[in-house]
């Protein structure tokens, strides 16, 4: 229970660490660029239209509903408003699957293409909590395989588990809330592995270790997965909170991880001979 309610506060811990030393903001000056402009495409070229036929196919809805109700006795007009009603939810829930989507889209790509800053952010995080960096060197040739690896088999994550959900969303009832708590699993899952995978990354684990030791910190990586979640969703806000779930992912990391898996174990002392 206490690491269900820890792992939801590491994005007000690194909020207070650049409090604490203003000299990490400088590893974000380029991701922030990068953010403001991906968000405006992502909005732009995702949301705007989105949002225009979601108004457009529920406006016809309205439309036919009212001519439906015209047609059947007088009684009967409440399902007008019945209708409308029910527009406007499924309006405002579709909103909200919308926004989170960009989300998770600017926090897959956000990372991404900043990668390089967030590397070096998280590196010097780690040295601060750690006292120490441990890095695997690899070949550059290597290290784009093993990036273009991961974004595959992240990809085939989200068609395999999102595609169950939407197929299980199709049954109504006990489907369709299956499929939302899946849903939210899997971007809960999807955000820890992006704003867990620099430390992990600089150890050159596999994907399925990666995924292995999230689900291996469970109930914290729960919690900071569906923190780190929401921040990102928020419109506008995202663009300045993805660089903030990345140095939160390092020092969850640091406290949480790195302890149980990586921490160097010292040889155990042995007992001094007492003579008689």
């Amino acid at each position: 229970m206490t690491g269900l309610i820890t792992g939801g506060t590491y994005a007000f811990r690194a909020l207070a660490l650049f409090m604490r030393k203003p000299a990490l903001l400088t590893y974000l000056i380029f991701p922030l660029l990068l953010n403001v402009l991906l968000g405006v495409g992502l909005y732009l070229g995702i949301f705007n239209p989105s949002w225009r036929w979601i108004n457009t196919e529920l406006s016809n809805f309205d439309g036919f509903l009212a001519q439906w109700v015209t047609t059947l006795p007088s009684w009967l007009g409440f399902l007008d408003d019945v209708g409308t009603g029910i527009g406007w939810v499924f309006r405002v829930l579709l909103s909200l699957g919308l926004f989170l989507v960009i989300g998770i889209l600017l926090a897959q790509f956000g990372t991404l293409l900043g990668a390089p800053w967030y590397g070096k952010l998280s590196e010097r995080i780690e040295q601060i909590q750690t006292h120490q960096l441990e890095i695997i060197e690899i070949s550059p040739l290597q290290e784009v395989a093993r990036a273009l690896l991961h974004e595959l088999k992240k990809l085939v994550l989200i068609v395999t588990v999102g595609g169950t959900c939407l197929i299980l969303n199709v049954l109504p009832g006990l489907g369709s809330t299956v499929a939302t708590i899946g849903g939210i699993t899997l971007g809960a899952t999807l955000v820890c592995i992006d704003f867990l995978d620099a430390p992990l990354e600089r150890r050159r684990l596999k994907f399925r270790q990666k995924l292995g030791i999230i689900y291996g910190t469970l109930p914290a990586t729960a919690s900071f997965g569906l923190v780190s979640l929401f921040l990102v969703s928020i419109p506008l806000l995202n663009l300045l909170t993805v660089p903030l779930c990345v140095a939160s992912g390092t020092l969850f990391f640091c406290d949480r991880i790195w302890p149980k898996h990586f921490q160097p174990q010292l040889p155990p002392q042995s007992n001094p001979t007492v003579l008689p």
